[in-house]
């Protein structure tokens, strides 16, 4: 981690979970971070915890579903900072919407931040690494395990697994643009299992015994393994893309 040392972050979802973590974990690394979330009073609380490491942590408030507040960000971040250097889409979200009954405005609303809002910071990083010649840069997306299978038993996830299985594929459609404009410039995919946060508390918001029960069964994965998990792919030598990273709990069945 030693050449990302004083270099610029982006966190998306930093104020809770596994952004959280990969906020503290770069800060502690060296790094600038700018942790981006619609609330930032946790961002705030974390970035005071951090003073006198390595590196600092900046709140940015936005909501990455709304691509006007995800530009005066990047316009921000390039004031304040220069640009970016990494980003680390992380800002994600599910609601308990089934196919068959559930709400169309729930799974625009999925569909906006996990698909488009992931896909306007990963363009306008890009952006930012380019204008200022980058050729190292870093685009890490938080995927999930569903991105690539489902789970039988959670009819209200489906179209969540569906923005997910997007990821999938726009990561491969990056690496491939990537390649042709010739840069090294890499994309990391990291795909979780059952990782106990906030998150299906929010997804089961009027059933919480639902999120209870799911995170009782097994011993899950933590968000500070995620945050291990990020380090690992911005470790990795000039040459090595760590191209997909799954992240399984041991007791987790597929």
């Amino acid at each position: 981690m030693q050449r990302w040392v004083g270099r610029v972050a982006l966190v998306t979802g930093a104020s809770s979970g596994i952004g959280y973590e990969v906020a503290r974990s770069l800060v502690k690394h060296g790094m600038k971070v700018v942790g981006c979330s619609r609330n930032t009073s946790k961002i705030q609380e974390l970035a005071d915890d951090l003073v006198g490491e390595a590196g600092s942590l900046t709140p940015m408030q936005c909501d990455v579903s709304k691509e006007d507040e995800v530009l005066s960000m990047f316009d921000n971040i390039k004031s304040s900072f220069g640009g970016v250097d990494v980003c680390v889409n992380n800002a994600g979200l599910s609601h308990d919407a089934p196919l068959l009954t559930g709400d169309t405005e729930q799974w625009r609303n999925m569909f906006e931040v996990n698909v488009l809002g992931l896909c306007v910071c990963t363009r306008e990083a890009v952006k930012s690494m380019k204008e200022r010649g980058v050729d190292d840069g870093h685009i890490i997306q938080l995927n999930s395990a569903v991105g690539h299978f489902q789970y039988a038993n959670n009819p209200g996830g489906h179209f969540y697994s569906a923005t997910k299985f997007a990821v999938t594929s726009l990561v491969e459609g990056l690496r491939k643009e990537l390649l042709k404009d010739n840069t090294h410039i890499r994309v990391s995919s990291l795909s979780p299992g059952l990782t106990e946060t906030e998150f299906s508390y929010r997804m089961f918001a009027k059933h919480p015994e639902i999120a209870k029960k799911k995170y009782s069964q097994i011993e899950n994965l933590k968000s500070v393994d995620i945050a291990d998990a990020v380090i690992y792919a911005l470790s990795a030598p000039k040459h090595v893309q760590i191209h997909e990273l799954s992240i399984y709990p041991t007791e987790m069945a597929t």
